[in-house]
């Protein structure tokens, strides 16, 4: 199964896509969406919607899960953030890719042991599980973290109906 990872932002987006099989995951692909703090925001806006259509088309991914948004003391950049975050789902339910969400803290859970983790313990884990894996910067990371934790918690799910089942 291809998972895609998304961490939705409107100065930077980062993506990435892995594989999983059970338990086992691999890194296919991960990057950056930038976008112009001159340019207007309905046009950063409809940048960032074309260019993950096409990472979506280009990679076909099974599943997608997107990083919730946290708030912060400037309602501005919240309000911008949570739009970014709305393109990302928009993008990825007009392919018809089913999408998780979750929280920032669940994936730091899931995938450093810890839900206050630090960004460079993130980092670093995601080397740990998907070995080899060249970074295109932090962004990048948070989105195969989240990918990863989608991995994880579509994992747990099958095993739960398959002992529900038996």
């Amino acid at each position: 199964m291809i998972l895609l990872g998304l961490d939705p932002g409107l100065g930077t987006t980062g993506w990435g896509l892995i594989a999983a099989d059970g338990n086992r995951l691999s890194h296919l692909a991960n990057g950056q969406i930038r976008t112009e703090p001159a340019m207007q925001l309905p046009r950063r806006l409809s940048l960032l919607f074309d260019a993950l259509t096409d990472v979506i088309h280009t990679h076909r991914p099974d599943g997608a899960a997107v990083e919730e948004v946290l708030g912060n003391s400037n309602a501005q950049s919240t309000l911008k953030l949570g739009q970014a975050r709305g393109v990302v789902l928009l993008a990825a339910a007009t392919a018809g890719v089913a999408i998780g969400e979750y929280h920032p803290s669940i994936v730091k859970k899931a995938v450093v042991g810890t839900g206050g983790a630090e960004k460079r313990q993130v980092q670093a884990m995601v080397g740990h599980l998907l070995p080899g894996v060249k970074l295109t910067g932090p962004d990048a990371a948070d989105a195969l973290a989240v990918a990863i934790t989608h991995a994880h918690h579509m994992a747990s799910a099958k095993a739960m109906m398959r002992r529900v089942r038996d």
